[in-house]
C-alpha cells in the first residue's frame, strides 16, 4: 500500500476545489464528504461512493476499515500531511468520500410538503434548516441562487446526514416553483403575521424562509397564501432563521399528530 505523499497530486488538488469551491461542485456535479458520520449515512441511503480517501494513520482503524468494506471501493490512501492539507476540517477526520451530486428538480406537484429558502446567506443556517426538515419528514428543500451552497462543507456538517433524507434543488425561480406547489404556502415574518399556533397546518404544507437579515421580500410575501409569525413573549425582536424554521415544522407536526389522535407524538408530512 503507497499513499500518496504530494499536495500537489492532481487528485488532491481536484478534491480540495471540490471541498473548497461551489462553482467546480456544480460543474463536476460532485461533492466530497469528510468525516465518518456523514459517509455511513451516504452510504445507509444507498449513495454509491465514487471515491474513497483515508489517512494514512487510520488506514489500520477497524471503524474506517468497515466503512471500506461497506463502500465497496478500493480506497485511496494519503499520507496525513496531505489529508490535513485538503480537509475544511480544523482537526481533520480519518476519512472522506466523493459522491455525485443529485439530479433532477423535485416534483413541487407531488411533494406533502416543502420548504422555500429565501436568500439564506450561511451555510450552517441552511443546514441546519436542512437538518430539521428531515427530522420532520419534510420531502423537500428549494433554494433560491441567492442562498449558499447547500452542499459546501459547512452545510453538509450542520445537517448531520439530513441531506440524504429529503430532495434538494436550486431554482432561478423559485416564486414559480413555489406556485407549482400544490399546497398552501406559509411565509414567515418576525411580525405582523398570523400566530403560528392559531393556523391550521395539517395539509399540505409549503414553508417559505428569508435572508437573515432582510427575511422574506415583500415580493415573496405576496406570493404566499398566509404570513405566519412566531408568538415571542420575551425582548429580542426575532429568532433565528434556522431556529424559526425548527418551531414551525415543529408545530405543523403536532397539529398532524393530535389531528390524528396521537398526542404527544409527532408526524410526518402527509401522515
Amino acid at each position: 500500500m503507497t499513499a500518496i505523499q504530494s499536495k500537489d497530486n492532481a487528485r488532491v488538488r481536484r478534491w480540495r476545489k471540490l471541498l473548497s469551491d461551489s462553482s467546480t461542485r456544480q460543474n463536476e456535479g460532485s461533492v466530497l464528504l469528510e468525516g465518518p458520520h456523514l459517509v455511513n449515512d451516504a452510504l445507509a441511503r444507498g449513495t454509491p461512493l465514487e471515491a474513497v480517501l483515508v489517512r494514512e494513520s487510520a488506514s489500520g482503524d477497524p471503524a474506517v476499515n468497515r466503512i471500506v468494506r461497506r463502500s465497496q471501493v478500493a480506497p485511496v490512501i494519503l499520507a496525513d500531511r496531505v489529508f490535513d492539507a485538503m480537509s475544511e476540517l480544523e482537526s481533520s477526520g480519518s476519512i472522506a468520500a466523493e459522491i455525485r451530486l443529485p439530479k433532477g428538480h423535485p416534483d413541487l406537484s407531488q411533494v406533502p410538503g416543502c420548504v422555500f429558502l429565501e436568500r439564506i446567506q450561511d451555510p450552517g443556517n441552511l443546514g441546519t434548516i436542512i437538518r430539521s426538515a428531515a427530522a420532520f419528514g419534510i420531502a423537500c428543500i428549494v433554494t433560491d441562487t441567492g442562498c449558499a451552497d447547500p452542499w459546501s462543507g459547512k452545510a453538509l456538517r450542520a445537517a448531520q446526514g439530513g441531506h440524504f433524507h429529503l430532495e434538494i434543488g436550486r431554482s432561478a425561480d423559485i416564486g414559480g416553483d413555489m406556485a407549482q406547489f400544490q399546497g398552501t404556502v406559509i411565509g414567515t415574518v418576525p411580525a405582523g403575521g398570523g400566530a403560528l399556533h392559531e393556523i391550521d397546518l395539517r395539509g399540505r404544507i409549503g414553508w417559505l424562509f428569508g435572508s437573515e437579515g432582510a427575511g422574506v421580500s415583500r415580493e415573496m410575501q405576496g406570493r404566499c397564501a398566509r404570513l405566519a409569525t412566531v408568538p415571542m413573549p420575551g425582548r429580542t425582536e426575532s429568532l433565528n432563521v434556522a431556529a424559526a424554521a425548527a418551531i414551525c415544522f415543529y408545530e405543523a407536526s403536532r397539529q398532524r399528530a393530535v389531528a390524528a389522535g396521537r398526542t404527544g407524538k409527532v408526524c410526518r408530512y402527509g401522515a
